[in-house]
């Protein structure tokens, strides 16, 4: 028995280092498949909305301060989504590629995989990192074929575009389509009110009942200026003359006629029973002067709520810029042989450690 177990001793470096190193490197130098990467960097930008407005419009817009957000990370959650495997997968069959039984069994993917696994798989072959000064982002994918690569970062750069600026016209429609439709209402208003005036004013004959009331309002002064004469002539003619004389019924008969045309012309001034009557008038033009004004404050109200809309709406629109096109790479980049190798060699090196000095402590306890 203590014979086997010195014999276990012995051949422990060889079954637990030495021969899996062997395989492993075989495996890694001669089994592999190799992986070629396909590299892109992306950033996505904001109009400078300062360089595109006058002073004016940039004190409405907030002085043309960009507003910050988590963009770079809405780029990394698309890229692994599964509406972009289903994209990748529509346009290039990846699948395909990635389950071909000419690469070896530990890096390609089962044939029969379920959506999930693929799912996973793409992610394994996937990676997307953010530089955090720059909102660099960059995409690295992995396939069996040069050319595979490169369609598959070409691709998915293309989609992460078209979807980044979707979202951005989007939202900036639904926006602007909100407040076109506010300011139609507001304009509405305004055409209502000044047809209402102009209708208002064809129907009295009237371009401006105030004028036509100050003008009224001067010709009862007149009249009552010129009874005020007559009533002074008849006054010192009936001191000179009898009442039947011709000359004092003649300045009667005037003074009659200027006080019938008096009545008149007040009648048509304050008249409350009559529509007609300019006092009447000029009441309900003030009405629908005042509607006038309103609305047209509105509708200058809106303008510049309409204007100020179109630049935030400008401004937050977002454009994904390809930084670094993709190239076809020119030699694999996986698997990293001598890398690979030194820590697997390393880590069984680390087991034995632990082994003897298990083995060590249950010889001393004995």
């Amino acid at each position: 028995m203590k014979n086997i177990i010195n014999h276990i001793k012995q051949r422990l470096f060889l079954f637990i280092v030495i021969l899996p190193s062997l395989l492993f490197t075989v495996y890694q130098m001669v089994i592999a498949s190799p992986r070629y990467e396909a590299a892109t960097q992306l950033i996505v930008q904001q109009p400078d909305g300062m360089a595109t407005m006058d002073p004016g419009m940039a004190l409405l817009s907030g002085l043309g301060v960009s507003k910050g957000g988590h963009d770079t990370q809405l780029v990394q959650s698309y890229i692994f989504s599964s509406d972009m495997l289903d994209y990748l997968e529509s346009e290039l069959e990846i699948k395909e590629h990635y389950t071909n039984h000419q690469y070896d069994i530990f890096s390609r993917l089962k044939s029969d995989s379920t959506y999930e696994e693929f799912y996973d798989y793409y992610k394994s072959v996937l990676r997307v990192e953010i530089d955090d000064k720059s909102s660099i982002i960059s995409v690295y994918v992995q396939a069996f074929e040069p050319g595979m690569s490169y369609q598959i970062t070409q691709t998915i750069a293309e989609k992460s575009e078209w979807f980044i600026n979707n979202i951005g016209h989007q939202l900036a429609e639904a926006q602007l389509e909100f407040i076109k439709k506010e300011h139609k209402v507001v304009e509405n208003k305004l055409q209502t009110a000044q047809q209402n005036l102009n209708d208002f004013q064809n129907k009295h004959n009237l371009l401006d009942p105030e004028q036509e009331s100050m003008a009224l309002s001067q010709i009862s002064y007149s009249i009552e200026a010129k009874i005020a004469q007559k009533k002074a002539e008849l006054t010192a003619l009936e001191s000179l003359m009898s009442k039947s004389a011709p000359q004092v019924l003649a300045v009667k008969n005037e003074l009659n006629s200027l006080i019938t045309q008096l009545r008149i012309e007040k009648t048509r001034l304050i008249n409350e029973n009559s529509t007609q009557s300019i006092n009447n008038v000029l009441n309900d033009f003030s009405n629908l002067k005042i509607d006038l004004e309103l609305a047209l404050r509105s509708f200058t109200s809106s303008t510049v709520s309409l204007e100020k809309s179109r630049i935030e709406a400008y401004r937050q629109l977002k454009f994904l810029i390809v930084v670094d096109k993709a190239k076809v790479p020119q030699q694999n980049r996986y698997p990293e042989v001598f890398y690979n190798i030194s820590l697997f060699i390393l880590l069984l090196t680390i087991f034995f450690g632990i082994m003897k000095i298990i083995m060590a402590t249950i010889h001393e306890l004995k």
